[in-house]
């Protein structure tokens, strides 16, 4: 695997976290159910976690993704290029996520740009922050959206907002996948 900046940033946040509350791997193991060899892996850097993984620590460190991920990207300027945007991606799921909002604590909403290759699936099993609201705002594709007992299916263009609770799954049911905006407000 070769690391890129963030994927660096990441392993040493994750390790700093979990020393932060004086947990050892074998505690943030029981409460993630992910193996210690895995966790010790990611906070080496040698492996790289992927969204479902990382919801599992998000839950435990009771982080958003976007905080998480916001918190190992440099503070910076009001105008971010493109090139400068920090993308991170989940290669065993094909998933690519780029953080389009320039990074700032100070601010409430952030937007997130996802792609999902086609035929691809994300679930969690739970929101690492409950009742948070957020926005699915589909550029290209379809994205089969469930939370809960609740399914939508989101064609280019569409837009659905909602208070994420329980567990939620993205899907990208064709061939061409899934491209999308994701609002969050803290």
């Amino acid at each position: 695997m070769t690391s890129t900046p963030t994927d660096v940033r990441l392993a040493r946040r994750l390790c700093a976290l979990r020393l932060e509350k004086g947990w050892s791997l074998e505690t943030l193991a029981e409460m993630t159910s992910i193996s210690r060899a895995t966790l010790s892996r990611i906070e080496r850097g040698e492996s790289s976690p992927t969204a479902s993984l990382m919801n599992h620590l998000c839950i435990a460190y009771g982080l958003t993704m976007s905080r998480l991920l916001s918190e190992v990207e440099a503070e910076g300027p009001d105008y971010l290029r493109l090139a400068d945007q920090p993308v991170w991606h989940d290669r065993e799921n094909g998933f690519e996520r780029r953080s389009v909002s320039p990074p700032a604590s100070q601010f409430r909403g952030e937007m997130i740009e996802g792609r999902l290759r086609g035929g691809a699936l994300i679930e969690y099993h739970a929101p690492p922050v409950d009742g948070i609201e957020q926005h699915i705002w589909v550029l290209g594709g379809v994205l089969n959206f469930s939370m809960g007992q609740h399914q939508w299916r989101l064609e280019a263009g569409e837009c659905l907002r909602f208070h994420l609770s329980g567990p939620t799954a993205f899907h990208a049911p064709d061939e061409a996948g899934a491209h999308y905006v994701l609002v969050v407000c803290r």
